[in-house]
């Protein structure tokens, strides 16, 4: 718990220190306990033959980073939600009342998108879906939100869809439009006309480099520029602050360093199962920076 007398630049840096330091040490147990499983999680991504014939420092070093990759971007949206939470309400849910012609709307309006009718997007595009149905065809839908924030000081409403990379196929970048288009009209049935509702699509980082133009395609047909939060906007964003990704990656780096240390006892545990498999296996340079 976040002691409440510390301001927030210092509360959402230890936000960050004590989940690296979770994660890491998770990691570390949960891979040291499955070396000797041959269904645990490293061990299931060595028996590529074509990296292994690479040598066992190439076999290691791909299995861990898929590993921590895939486990890494569920602490990242964890931590995300937990620093948002110090200036909006955090939800995770979105329910009320669709109406078929709603449905309707959204399913032509993407249709349009995918075909490019609509190129590219805004979001005057769906402003149709804020005026409120007449008609009995009302159903209640639920929808599970990755981020469904309020401001506490403006109660402003903002849905945001994370994908930490931001790598979606075509099939994939509409259905997550249709989703968060879904929620944006259940939200605005159930405001007031005047309530400000904003839709995001946000990564936790820019796959082309910081400060470099975004040019995923497949999700630029479908959501428009404003609807954009990419790595530093992302991060200003949740926190509120315009130094809101320096102060998280300041953070995460010192927390990396200091805590990721320890990955070098379950190194060490995987170089010994590896020996067996090259009789020339030895502790290159490369390993030599994890040590």
């Amino acid at each position: 718990m976040v002691n409440p007398k510390l301001d927030k630049k210092e509360a959402i840096r230890s936000l960050v220190h004590t989940a690296v330091e979770s994660y890491a040490e998770g990691f570390q147990a949960r891979h040291e306990g499955e070396i000797d499983n041959p269904e645990g999680t490293l061990n299931m991504k060595i028996h590529n033959i074509f990296i292994a014939a690479l040598g066992p420092e190439i076999q290691y070093y791909t299995a861990l980073v898929r590993s921590l990759d895939s486990s890494l971007g569920n602490m990242l949206e964890k931590l995300a939600m937990n620093i948002a939470g110090f200036s909006y309400d955090v939800r995770k849910k979105v329910e009320g009342p669709l109406s078929v012609a709603q449905t309707r709307g959204i399913a032509e309006l993407l249709e349009k998108y995918k075909r490019r009718e609509i190129s590219p997007p805004t979001d005057e595009d769906y402003q149709f879906l804020r005026v409120k149905p007449k008609d009995n065809t009302l159903k209640t839908k639920r929808h599970d939100s990755d981020y469904y924030l309020i401001d506490k000081e403006t109660c402003n409403n903002f849905l945001i869809e994370l994908k930490i990379g931001g790598d979606l196929d075509n099939k994939k970048a509409r259905s997550e439009k249709e989703a968060i288009l879904e929620q944006f009209t259940i939200l605005s049935n159930i405001s007031p006309k005047d309530k400000i509702i904003k839709i995001y699509f946000a990564t936790a980082y820019n796959r082309y480099g910081e400060d470099k133009p975004w040019r995923q395609e497949r999700v630029r047909q479908f959501f428009a520029d404003d609807e954009l939060m990419i790595g530093k906007d992302f991060w200003d964003f949740v926190c509120k602050s315009d130094n809101g990704y320096d102060i998280v990656l300041k953070a995460y780096k010192e927390s990396f360093t200091k805590y990721f240390g320890d990955i070098n006892s379950y190194k060490i545990t995987w170089n010994d199962a590896l020996r067996p498999l090259n009789n020339n296996y030895r502790v290159s340079n490369m390993e030599m920076m994890f040590q």
